[in-house]
């Protein structure tokens, strides 16, 4: 068996202001506070002396290069990502940024919003544009009927409710 991994697909390259602000905070911060204080550190223990023994130093060094590999990874995701800031002209249609509420056949009831792969874990409710579910969705409008794959088998849904958040709220 080769070692060999086809190098997976880019997240796409929306995001929400919010999430573009989340982002740029953290790359902020990594850049600006954290890293010099852990140069700082990493100084210090330099200058103890016998740099083989010394956890201090192997720890910030290790800690460093995490740090700079997060903030390449954020500047390079940051640059050419498209921050959508208004609702689409259709708002009954379902697209980047709508919270859509689902019906399945039992007549449950589930709500997320779809935001791009950045965004995942900041709140709860909210599902990558790259999944199954929100793909099937885009461009579909209210009292639309659809049938998704997903792995526990197919699913049917009902659109009930599409809104769009708007500036002030």
């Amino acid at each position: 068996m080769s070692r060999y991994r086809p190098p997976s697909r880019p997240g796409s390259k929306f995001i929400t202001p919010a999430g573009h602000a989340r982002l740029c905070a953290e790359l902020d911060q990594l850049w600006r506070v954290e890293r010099p204080r852990v140069t700082q550190a990493v100084a210090e223990a330099a200058a103890q002396g016998d740099r083989s023994e010394n956890a201090d130093y192997t720890y910030g060094k290790k800690r460093l290069r995490e740090i700079d590999s997060r903030v390449r990874f954020l500047r390079k995701r940051l640059d050419g990502m498209v921050v959508v800031s208004q609702a689409p002209t259709d708002t009954r249609r379902v697209f980047f940024g709508a919270w859509v509420t689902l019906e399945n056949d039992t007549g449950a009831e589930q709500t997320f919003r779809i935001v791009g792969p950045d965004e995942l874990g900041v709140q709860q409710g909210y599902v990558s544009m790259d999944a199954p579910l929100p793909r099937a969705l885009l461009g579909k409008r209210l009292d639309d009927e659809i049938t998704v794959a997903l792995p526990g088998g197919e699913q049917r849904y009902l659109i009930v409710d599409i809104r769009y958040e708007t500036a002030g709220s």
